[in-house]
């Protein structure tokens, strides 16, 4: 495929013909490896343990530090098994990402992957999913941290403005700590994938001990009885909140949005998919026992930031909960960092194709990453994290989330049918029942989600469609293809 910046036109091609057009592997690959629509290129620069850190730096945060304290409220004490639930629900996801990430080692993520099985048409649909799921996940984070800021300032007798500390939903006009958050990741980000890589894989290690830490002084203060009864709320209660938890493991995909800047992406990215999924579970299930353990599930319902509750209540050192506090903040911040990476990366591969403006492939010849595609997105992103709550947030993520998932596991069951014989560096393992449970746990989780929810995500596929249809459809490269030349760019390529 050809990556020239001039714009394609619109030609013969009927909607339903452009819509089933596949972008080939083979062309994705030379994409990746020719010039950017601004003339740069991606840097190869991460290694495995770099894209293991940026997969639980994307993952490992807001979801077990914020959004616990809502769902242990919906499941009670049997909130870890709503992790466990939404566990494996992201392990089936994550085993058919490995897969595709191994074959398609570019920064699209399972857009990509949609586009070289399913067609434009899927393709876009699940972009756009993308789009939702990283911007507004990036969002929710944010706030999430903006929570923590409070805590923290708190210890110190401080406390922000009330106008300041959270959008106009909580009583407030801007939650200006999620806004700052997320500005200083931008800049971050700007710099370069290496310095951002190496803050997060710091930050990631400062989470991990934390987490830790946290485990370890709830369980002195851990009491059995607590458990007692296990389902208060009954299995749909727990169904319920593992839909909402399934925010907690959005961004081990982060790592498939690197393929362009890793060292040996065929080898590294399933590697990387797989170690960071088994961290996170272990972690979570580990915090989410202790903190239940050390409180009532009713004490959920009243408490912000309840692990550095917690903390506070048990240790009785204001410095302790200061530093516990801080360190949270990096460590939301962290996932901040990652998935804004990875919404930048989607959006670049988006627009090499066509389907969004040219200049979120514009690629600086100086820090090799996209600064115009960076500084736009996180300023959108900033402005959605300073007046939207985060409950909003994040199940708006985890349906667009579950949504795209679902698709991956639909592209390896065709590429298995289509092309038995592709070198594949991680296989799917149990074909074809693990992606096809996969598919199914996904479909079971949205359907648990409210219907305000599915409203949003209506919403949202609406405007995508209008997008489509008004910009990508007209501007989209392999659309512009005549059949003859859409025809010989697959040739060699099945």
């Amino acid at each position: 495929m050809s990556t020239s910046t001039e714009t394609p036109q619109r030609g013969s091609t009927a909607l339903g013909p452009q819509l089933k057009r596949r972008k080939s592997m083979s062309s994705m690959v030379s994409d990746a490896e020719g010039n950017g629509a601004g003339g740069g290129q991606l840097r190869r620069t991460l290694g495995m343990w770099q894209l293991t850190m940026i997969s639980v730096g994307a993952t490992m945060g807001t979801g077990i530090l914020v959004v616990l304290g809502e769902a242990v409220p919906i499941a009670g004490p049997a909130i870890w098994i709503s992790f466990v639930i939404a566990g494996v629900t992201a392990l089936l996801s994550a085993v058919s990402y490995a897969e595709m990430a191994g074959m398609v080692p570019v920064s699209g993520s399972s857009y990509s992957y949609t586009y070289s099985t399913m067609g434009e048409g899927i393709a876009w649909v699940c972009g756009w999913c993308l789009v939702l799921e990283y911007a507004v996940s990036v969002a929710a984070v944010a706030v999430g941290a903006g929570q923590y800021v409070n805590e923290t300032l708190g210890v110190l007798g401080w406390e922000l403005p009330p106008a300041l500390a959270g959008g106009p939903a909580e009583g407030g006009v801007v939650n200006v700590s999620a806004l700052v958050v997320v500005a200083l990741a931008t800049l971050l980000l700007v710099r370069g994938a290496k310095e951002s890589a190496i803050v997060n894989t710091i930050v990631v290690v400062i989470k991990a001990g934390i987490l830790v830490f946290f485990s370890i002084v709830a369980f002195t203060a851990f009491d059995a009885g607590n458990f007692q009864p296990l389902l208060p709320m009954g299995a749909a209660g727990v169904t319920g909140a593992a839909s909402i938890v399934f925010f907690s493991y959005i961004g081990f995909d982060a790592a498939s949005t690197a393929g362009e800047e890793a060292k040996n992406p065929k080898r590294d990215l399933p590697r990387a998919i797989m170690l960071s999924m088994v961290i996170v579970t272990v972690a979570y299930v580990l915090v989410a026992v202790s903190a239940v353990g050390a409180r009532k599930w009713t004490w959920f319902e009243t408490s912000q930031a309840a692990l550095v509750q917690i903390i506070g209540e048990l240790t009785g050192q204001a410095w302790i909960v200061f530093i516990f506090g801080l360190s949270a903040v990096l460590a939301i911040a962290s996932v901040v960092l990652t998935v804004l990476f990875g919404q930048t990366r989607i959006l670049l591969t988006m627009s090499r194709d066509g389907l969004v403006p040219p200049i979120f492939s514009r690629v600086s010849r100086r820090t090799g990453t996209p600064v115009a595609g960076t500084i736009i997105t996180g300023g959108l992103v900033a402005v959605t994290a300073g007046f939207i709550p985060l409950g909003a947030l994040a199940e708006a993520t985890s349906i667009g989330t579950l949504f795209a998932f679902g698709l991956v596991g639909v592209s390896v069951i065709y590429l298995r049918r289509k092309q038995p014989l592709a070198p594949r560096t991680f296989r799917v393992p149990f074909y074809p029942v693990t992606p096809l449970l996969g598919i199914a746990a996904r479909l079971f989780l949205m359907l648990n989600l409210s219907w305000h929810t599915w409203a949003v995500f209506g919403l949202w596929m609406l405007v995508g469609v209008a997008i489509y249809l008004g910009y990508g459809r007209r501007h989209s490269k392999l659309g512009s293809l005549t059949k003859q030349e859409y025809i010989e760019s697959h040739v060699g390529s099945r």
